[in-house]
């Protein structure tokens, strides 16, 4: 893999981080906050690939006057080429352009304990209801502050469904701390007026009230907080499937 060669990755790597950046595309691997720093990285990507093909066309050819040290490396040149595996380096480049990763699911959920943590604090809830809430709210509230902020609330949720091996469903988000890679499960049990079929990895919306009702996770023996249902419905997969 010659200079130019190396140049075109660069540029090709670039112009996909950008492209993930400015689309949706880019959720699916880091979290919300990271767009700026994917911005500035495909930038300098394209930046170096530009600057390595100037490189190259302004270095002077090889000049003629050392006729041995030319035939020597004609003689071998064999010796000092890449090796073709380091074109392998590219496989991942056309996974990035061509497939977009579905986002991690019940599957992964499932196998991974809940990594509800204590917040830093409770910041008071805004007037109204339904009060919509996302997972890790309201796990935390319903565990760590006992409820407190959310009794007489009529409270909003979405998640996508998880099946334990008993069959009891949760309503679970997959939290980030920096990408996929690190992606975690937060997981609320459901009671009340559970709709009677629930397949994995549907997205509901429900709409309930805080209950006292806990279990523990059998991964890790995390608390799972519960909610009581009111109403449940189908909804559409979001565009940013991860939870901050």
């Amino acid at each position: 893999m010659n200079r130019q060669a190396q140049a075109a990755v660069l540029f090709l790597v670039g112009g996909a981080v950008l492209r993930a950046s400015f689309t949706d595309l880019y959720l699916r691997y880091v979290r919300a906050g990271l767009r700026p720093l994917l911005i500035v990285a495909g930038i300098v990507l394209i930046v170096a690939a530009l600057a390595t093909v100037w490189y190259e066309l302004r270095r002077p050819p090889a000049t003629q006057g050392n006729q041995p040290e030319r035939e020597h490396h004609a003689e071998h040149g064999h010796a000092h080429r890449e090796p073709r595996i380091s074109w392998l380096l590219v496989l991942p480049l056309f996974a990035l352009i061509l497939v977009a990763p579905p986002a991690l699911g019940s599957y992964s959920a499932m196998r991974a304990g809940t990594a509800l943590q204590q917040p830093w604090g409770f910041p008071n809830l805004p007037a109204g209801d339904p009060l919509q809430l996302g997972v890790v709210d309201y796990a935390g509230r319903a565990v760590y502050d006992h409820g407190r902020s959310l009794g007489g609330r009529q409270i909003r949720v979405t998640g996508f469904i998880t099946l334990d091996r008993g069959g009891a469903p949760y309503l679970t988000r997959m939290v980030l701390n920096c990408c996929a890679a690190d992606a975690q499960p937060v997981k609320i049990g459901l009671s009340g007026r559970i709709p009677p079929v629930l397949q994995p990895d549907t997205w509901l919306e429900v709409t309930g009230t805080y209950t006292n009702k806990r279990t523990r996770d059998p991964v890790n023996d995390g608390v799972i907080p519960f909610i009581s249902i009111s109403e449940a419905k189908p909804i559409p997969a979001p565009h940013n499937q991860y939870e901050d």
